[in-house]
């Protein structure tokens, strides 16, 4: 009876595991890479991701340092990997620094979001 009520005790605190923790969703890589330098514009942004992703609520857009939206499509998730997620770029950035600004949602359900800096060095 002492053991069980300690047991019930230490799980009303928290203190028992109730099995693996949901992560949320982290950007593991990204392409142009976060902080480079490009000596050419990319034709999209790809991200890639920790978890899968709900693609109704995943989004990312590409600004300019001015903070001006980029030409770019909307941002889809793979349907291939749900861990990736693509801006398709419309037309070729001119040279200057970017910022791709992103909000995901993870399968868990959670929210994430971040933004990385790029710079394109020279034209197409």
């Amino acid at each position: 009876m002492v053991r069980r009520t300690a047991w019930l005790v230490a799980a009303a605190l928290g203190l028992v595991p109730s099995g693996p923790a949901s992560a949320h969703a982290a950007l593991q890589q990204a392409s142009p890479r976060v902080g480079s330098t490009v000596a050419a514009s990319p034709t999209e942004v790809r991200m890639w991701f920790s978890e899968g992703l709900e693609p109704a609520f995943s989004r990312a857009q590409v600004v300019t340092a001015a903070g001006q939206a980029a030409v770019a499509g909307a941002a889809v998730v793979d349907p291939k990997d749900r861990r990736e997620l693509v801006i398709p770029l419309l037309r070729p950035l001119t040279p200057g620094r970017y910022r791709v600004k992103w909000g995901v949602v993870s399968v868990d359900g959670h929210r994430t979001e971040g933004d990385f800096p790029f710079t394109v060095k020279g034209g197409l």
